[in-house]
């Protein structure tokens, strides 16, 4: 009788998560879908365009995925951390560049970013560096209350520079820009895929094609161009 021959099983092969996976995310207010049945996966490294006019729900969709609001139903991961339950991971390796910058008025542009520094143990002199970067090394002791709200985006620029996180959110960062601040954020976007960052940014304009990997377009709070993962 010939006895069986155990097999060996193969070896697992590591598989790294997707930078975001997203199924059927939908999130309401008021009883109305701002972004409706969402799933959509985006690769380690991926630069992903979504646009849409203002209303579509890139804004929120941006805002679920940066775990700033939750989803009202579906879920998702970043980076494999739970969309609800690990906020704090997913929140410490993303940032979200938004009309909301969240700056403390009564502190310098310095002592803002010296305050980013602290929450993520970042070296405090990376702080002049980023600020000369982006155009603010002038104004670096004066108080952000008094800034324009180009400025604030700037300011946000240098955070998003000094942090270098794995995921970068950008929602409509060329709104109130002058030219020269815009083509810091095609820098900061050409960076990023320099290090292998995951980019996410949405706009109402038109991409600019060197930078991106792939364009989505949201209307009506669903995501209606192709969404397969890039390979």
């Amino acid at each position: 009788m010939i006895g069986h021959v155990a097999r060996t099983p193969a070896p697992a092969v590591a598989r790294h998560p997707a930078a975001v996976h997203l199924s059927r995310v939908t999130r309401l207010f008021d009883g109305l879908a701002a972004v409706s049945q969402v799933s959509l996966d985006i690769a380690q490294g991926e630069a992903v365009w979504l646009r849409g006019w203002n209303g579509s729900g890139k804004t929120t969709l941006l805002r679920v995925i940066a775990t700033a609001m939750s989803p009202t139903y579906g879920g998702g991961s970043v980076f494999g951390f739970d969309l609800q339950k690990r906020r704090t991971a997913i929140r410490g390796r993303t940032d979200l560049l938004s009309h909301e910058t969240r700056f403390y008025n009564d502190l310098t542009a310095a002592e803002n970013l010296r305050f980013t520094c602290s929450l993520y143990d970042l070296d405090n002199q990376r702080v002049d560096g980023a600020l000369e970067r982006v155009g603010l090394g002038d104004v670096g002791t004066v108080r952000v209350g008094s800034f324009s709200q180009g400025m604030r985006q700037r300011l946000a620029l240098a955070r998003c520079l000094m942090r270098a996180p794995a995921l970068v959110l950008l929602d409509e960062p060329y709104a109130a820009l002058d030219a020269e601040a815009r083509v810091l954020v095609d820098d900061l976007l050409a960076g990023a895929r320099t290090r292998g960052q995951t980019v996410v940014m949405a706009s109402h304009e038109a991409p600019p094609p060197h930078l991106i990997d792939r364009e989505l377009t949201m209307d009506g709070g669903r995501l209606v161009a192709p969404v397969e993962p890039s390979s």
